[in-house]
């Protein structure tokens, strides 16, 4: 039987799509091309990435404004420094770094109102349990 091997891709609405991805490049550091922002995964990586379908409950206030349907999670490799950057641009920051054993997270929001997750992994924490789950 055919079956789904993983996630292509995670798409927003965006009233202007163009200042968006100029608002990826200067706050996130990430390069965007016409239709958005395109990730790699195991090119420059010894280990291997993971990528959550999440699935919460309908009412959850996890994603900010109830109007919000989606959220995109962004793995991020100094998530202090990037916090600080943020704040320099003005960026609203909606709480403060939280830490887990697999990581720590930080939700802040793009220019248009929608909560964005930040999350810095701890691959001791988090990749070899989950893959073993899976096996």
């Amino acid at each position: 039987m055919a079956k789904v091997i993983g996630i292509g891709g995670v798409f927003f609405k965006y009233t202007n799509p163009e200042k968006m991805r100029e608002w990826f490049k200067a706050a996130l550091g990430i390069d965007p091309n016409e239709y958005g922002v395109l990730f790699a995964y195991n090119g420059f990586q010894a280990s291997r990435a993971y990528l959550q379908l999440g699935t919460f409950e309908n009412n959850t206030d996890y994603f900010g404004a109830e109007t919000q349907k989606a959220m995109i999670n962004f793995r991020v490799d100094n998530l202090e420094a990037l916090r600080e950057h943020l704040i320099q641009m003005n960026t609203t920051i909606c709480n403060e770094i939280e830490e887990y054993p697999y990581g720590k997270f930080l939700h802040v929001e793009d220019p248009e109102g929608n909560r964005i997750e930040l999350w810095e992994p701890d691959d001791e924490g988090f990749g070899n349990d989950i893959y073993n789950e899976m096996k």
